[in-house]
């Protein structure tokens, strides 16, 4: 997987990787299955050649060529991992979001196809922990000096490794709704922000009440994703109104930090009839491009694929609770566990049924060992036989499901048969490695 500096570590981390994905675990024990296993866990997340930079930057360039030539939606969004009352003995670790728990925190980029809403993979991550000491006089520090440069910072990654997409709009919630991002945005690059400042116009005007005052131009249907346990979430009915604004630059930013004004779309979604007891249902977005409104209302909702993947990274792998205690081993598991949880997102999408390209997530160079494999899994009824293109994700993930353990009949395969399927899969295919280069001179 990872182009590291020592190839031995270069193969434990395709190791390791997989066996997150299949064991569904960050429990060092679990990973490993026995006490040499464990050891070869621990020596690679203190290897000296194993870095964040080098699991995000590899996983990257496969996410890239999987990119090529497609629209892709870029979500990003910012998630705090914090160890209250799990933070006996951890070393290295400053203050989470609270102030006072030792924690860390994650800004991933996550690659979604924009046409069928599929991850294609993780694009960037930045991972960090704070200093001790409040940065004083906050509102005063240069936009660089912020920690709310990781909003730019992630544009401006999106843009170099997803360079070869046919169009690319990077998304992300109201916490990236800052003027200086809509300022230095790459040329290339569009934006779609939720808005969170009723900023000022050029013309004197607050934005939200302009946009209250415009005429309903449509109606769409919303998915309302669930807001906790027991919540299956809902189809919210919206009115759409829409028009192209210009900003006005905040007293606060210096003319030489952005310009005087700034043009863009804004679009409110904002629901008619909501359900009793229910939170009405109400986006205003702000789009760096002239796109139709419901256009803009349906890429910034692929925003959601993101969620998911912390779900999985936190509930699904459990990474809160992990039991490594030093501060440079916890942030290099966490990166090695968000390329699986991406992975694992990936898998799932898949069982279904997908005609995306296999090398959305598998190196192309492995369909001749794909194809004698899931001959050698079919049965003898048509319900056993693998009917996918063998260029498809579908066919990769029937084969999956057949070596986890899934007989084609019955319920789809679960999370847990996927990554078992997977684990199986990796040492057939490792096998084939060793085979090929045992024998090509």
């Amino acid at each position: 997987m990872a182009v590291f500096s020592d190839i031995r570590v270069s193969g434990r981390a395709d190791w390791f990787l997989d066996r997150i994905v299949a064991t569904g675990s960050l429990v060092l024990k679990t990973l490993g299955k026995d006490r040499a296993g464990e050891m070869a866990v621990q020596r690679l997340l203190a290897s000296p050649h194993a870095s964040v930079a080098a699991v995000v930057d590899t996983v990257s360039a496969r996410t890239a060529e999987a990119c090529s030539g497609r629209e892709i939606v870029c979500a990003q969004d910012t998630s705090e991992i914090n160890f209250k009352d799990r933070q006996a003995a951890r070393y290295g670790l400053g203050p989470g979001g609270d102030g006072e728990s030792a924690g860390f925190f994650l800004h991933p980029l996550v690659a979604i196809d924009a046409a069928s809403g599929a991850v294609l993979g993780l694009a960037g991550a930045e991972l960090w922990t704070r200093a001790e000491e409040r940065t004083p006089d906050h509102r005063n520090q240069p936009p660089d000096a912020k920690e709310s440069r990781r909003w730019l910072q992630g544009v401006r990654r999106a843009g170099t490794v997803l360079d070869t997409a046919s169009r690319l709009t990077v998304v992300s919630d109201r916490e990236s709704d800052i003027y200086h991002l809509f300022a230095h945005r790459p040329e290339g690059v569009e934006l779609i922000v939720r808005a969170a400042q009723n900023r000022t116009l050029e013309d004197g005007g607050a934005l939200f009440e302009a946009t209250a005052a415009m005429h309903p131009i449509a109606t769409a249907s919303v998915f309302v994703a669930p807001r906790g346990p027991g919540d299956k979430g809902r189809t919210a009915e919206v009115s759409l109104r829409s028009s192209r604004v210009t900003l006005k630059r905040p007293a606060g930013l210096s003319p030489d930090a952005a310009p005087d004004t700034i043009a863009m779309t804004i679009v409110e979604a904002r629901e008619n009839n909501p359900p009793p007891g229910a939170k009405p249902l109400l986006w205003r977005l702000m789009s760096s491009a002239e796109r139709p409104a419901d256009e803009i209302v349906r890429l910034y909702r692929l925003r959601w694929r993101i969620e998911e993947v912390f779900r999985a990274l936190k509930s699904g792998l459990g990474l809160p609770d992990t039991q490594i205690n030093g501060a440079a081993r916890i942030l290099l598991l966490a990166a090695f566990a968000l390329a699986a949880a991406v992975r694992i997102i990936q898998l799932v999408d898949a069982r279904d049924g997908s005609d995306r390209p296999i090398s959305d997530a598998i190196d192309p160079v492995f369909k001749p060992a794909l194809a004698a494999i899931s001959r050698k899994l079919e049965g003898a009824t048509a319900r056993q036989k693998n009917h996918h293109p063998e260029d498809s994700l579908a066919f990769l993930s029937w084969i999956t499901a057949r070596l986890g353990g899934w007989n084609c009949y019955g319920k789809p395969p679960g999370t847990k048969t996927m990554a078992r399927g997977w684990n199986a899969l990796a040492q057939q295919l490792t096998g084939y490695t060793i085979a090929l280069e045992t024998l090509l001179p």
